[in-house]
């Protein structure tokens, strides 16, 4: 958050490592061409299939800060575009995420924003048109986004409901990119890249992975992320039991029913 009399450094937002990412349906290009146009991005996908990951490659590719937002349900206007806070006995103006982003010419993501509450997602649609503008009611300004502004927000369809979804109006204002669950061989790759195991244990944990996720809608609501496979992985890297690491990092974490847990860890020791 920026201060007055003190210059902000928005170097603090840019990667300085070029995070790895497996280009799998061409999205790589897709968003390439979305950000010279400076047009908004969805990403759309279940949990830990890489969105996060690949908003993080894309920033660095692209020489772009990127500022991220967890959405929630308390998430409010003013958190996102700022506020007056006391300061000792003065009343200073105190810039949020969003105006930042739109000031300095970053990506700024809003992740899962379809947990924030509609009258707060609204506020991003004079940003996500032609306008290009943050109207600031508070300080009674409008502030016309840098060249380099680009807007991106994620979602999981598959927690979508009557409840918590995103607006058609909302909806409307971005190009909407894909993602699923790579396919095996470069899930496979992803794997043993990032958990830092060998070949074999990688192809098994995928094929533990796809086993897991067929049990979707039959008792599960959600598959086992690749983020889930690659902690599996590192904790067998690390000395952890195999048993012990699939237990803990797959079948616990994606359902609470003992019975289902217990299905998960069959698949596992067949695997194994």
């Amino acid at each position: 958050m920026t201060q007055p009399g003190r210059e902000f450094d928005i170097g603090q937002y840019r990667i300085q490592q070029e995070p790895y990412y497996a280009d799998v349906r061409g999205e790589v290009g897709l968003f390439t061409t979305a950000a010279k146009s400076r047009m908004p991005v969805m990403l759309k996908g279940p949990t830990g299939c890489g969105k996060t990951r690949f908003i993080q490659h894309m920033a660095f590719r692209l020489g772009r800060p990127l500022i991220t937002v967890a959405c929630h349900e308390d998430l409010t206007a003013a958190d996102l575009v700022g506020r007056y806070l006391l300061k000792g006995q003065d009343t200073v103006w105190v810039d949020g995420p969003l105006t930042l982003g739109v000031k300095h010419g970053a990506i700024v993501y809003l992740d899962e924003v379809v947990e924030a509450r509609k009258d707060t997602t609204v506020i991003i649609h004079p940003l996500s048109d032609d306008r290009r503008m943050l109207p600031i009611e508070k300080k009674g300004q409008v502030v016309e986004a840098a060249d380099d502004f680009l807007l991106v927000i994620s979602y999981n369809p598959g927690y979508q409901s009557v409840l918590k979804d995103l607006k058609p109006s909302t909806k409307q204002r971005f190009m909407a990119i894909e993602f699923d669950y790579p396919t095996p061989d470069i899930e496979t790759a992803i794997v043993q890249r990032e958990a830092g195991i060998a070949h074999d244990v990688a192809v098994r944990l995928v094929k533990l992975g796809g086993k897991v996720r067929n049990l979707k809608n039959h008792g599960l609501e959600e598959g086992v992320s690749t983020r889930l496979l690659i902690y599996a992985g590192t904790l067998m890297r690390e000395g952890v039991a195999t048993e012990r690491a699939c237990d803990v990092a797959i079948a616990r974490p994606i359902t609470d029913d003992p019975d289902m847990q217990r299905s998960i860890m069959e698949l596992a020791k067949a695997i194994f």
